[in-house]
């Protein structure tokens, strides 16, 4: 007896998430990395974004070599090391109809790259920033970077004596519009975490504790799977209904902030910490502060501002991508240069 090939599943535009997979990793077996990379393609899957209007960006490491293990359909550019920001941001203003997703490390972002990590997070450029943040530099041999917590001990013995960049509290602080902090085994808050970015506008950075299993996933390590699943402090519970799903979430107790998103999609927060207010910038800061001195790890979504401009929007840019637009359109006329310069006599 003939037996049947099973139809795949389709999405709301019709594609299987067969169209939404990359190349095979070669990445160490069990990196966080793969982890984060399976949930950007349910997530991309599940809120049907078309694989083609997606730009991905990344700079250099383990970190940045992740964009080639998921959607291969989409554009993608691997830019200089921590130059992956300003990269973004020309690709973006050439055509603001796409969407931009970057995909990072903490070396990449926090060390060479931290200049330009600080521009953009002040800008507000519509943009999904991840950092895949494992506390080393695994290309390198394992040495600490610049995420990695005081106190922390490599492999070799050799223990952390600098305090940590916290790259969220940082991003709060220079404009970031949506900032959370995940871990690459919880599957369930990345995801939620992810679809929320998709219908955020603004600039969206997540910074995902993605243990390194070659280098940093040992006993003394605080960015390790046994750490993380000890120490994991979820802020809030994260829930999201999409505008195009006829879905209610029930929550059981606590009190629940729903914040309408930019598409119609709706982000629920089922306050776990007492009187967390998402919307408070001061107080995410302070929380922020304070799980630092407690030695906890705070997962979930930090901060959220759906109200300010973007960088496109304060830039005035019209309506067409401008990376389309004739040079009779964009390039000024000699008589404009004429006039310049006579100012200047």
């Amino acid at each position: 007896m003939a037996t049947s090939t099973p139809t795949p599943k389709l999405n709301r535009i019709g594609l299987p998430i067969l169209e939404y997979r990359g190349g095979k990793s070669t990445l160490c077996a069990g990196c966080g990395h793969n982890a984060i990379s399976e949930r950007i393609i349910d997530a991309m899957f599940e809120m049907g974004v078309e694989p083609e209007r997606v730009m991905k960006m990344s700079g250099i490491g383990c970190s940045s070599k992740s964009p080639a293990y998921f959607m291969s359909r989409s554009h993608s550019f691997n830019s200089v090391h921590g130059r992956m920001p300003s990269v973004s941001t020309g690709a973006l203003l050439a055509n603001h109809q796409m969407m931009l997703l970057g995909v990072s490390g903490d070396g990449d972002t926090a060390s060479i790259g931290a200049g330009q990590f600080v521009h953009l997070m002040r800008r507000n450029l519509p943009m999904i920033y991840i950092i895949e943040d494992n506390g080393v530099y695994g290309l390198t041999k394992g040495q600490f970077s610049a995420t990695a917590d005081i106190g922390s001990m490599l492999k070799t013995g050799v223990v952390n004596d600098l305090p940590a960049i916290d790259t969220c509290a940082l991003a709060i602080q220079l404009g970031a519009t949506f900032v959370g902090r995940s871990f690459s085994g919880d599957k369930k808050q990345l995801l939620a975490m992810l679809k929320a970015a998709i219908a955020h506008k603004g600039t969206v950075m997540l910074d995902v504790i993605s243990p390194c299993v070659t280098f940093n996933d040992h006993e003394g390590s605080t960015k390790s799977y046994k750490f993380m699943q000890e120490h994991d402090d979820p802020i809030n519970e994260v829930g999201f209904v999409a505008s195009f799903e006829d879905i209610h979430i029930d929550y059981e107790s606590g009190q629940v902030y729903d914040v309408q998103m930019h598409d119609g999609s709706s982000l629920r927060l089922r306050k776990l910490h007492d009187d967390y207010d998402p919307t408070d910038k001061a107080e995410a800061l302070r929380t922020l502060m304070k799980s630092q001195e407690d030695h906890e790890v705070l997962t979930g979504v930090f901060y959220i501002d759906t109200k300010k401009p973007t960088f496109v929007d304060l830039l005035n840019v019209v309506d067409e991508p401008l990376g389309t637009l004739p040079e009779s359109v964009t390039r000024p006329p000699k008589a404009a240069l004429d006039d310049l310069m006579r100012t200047l006599q």
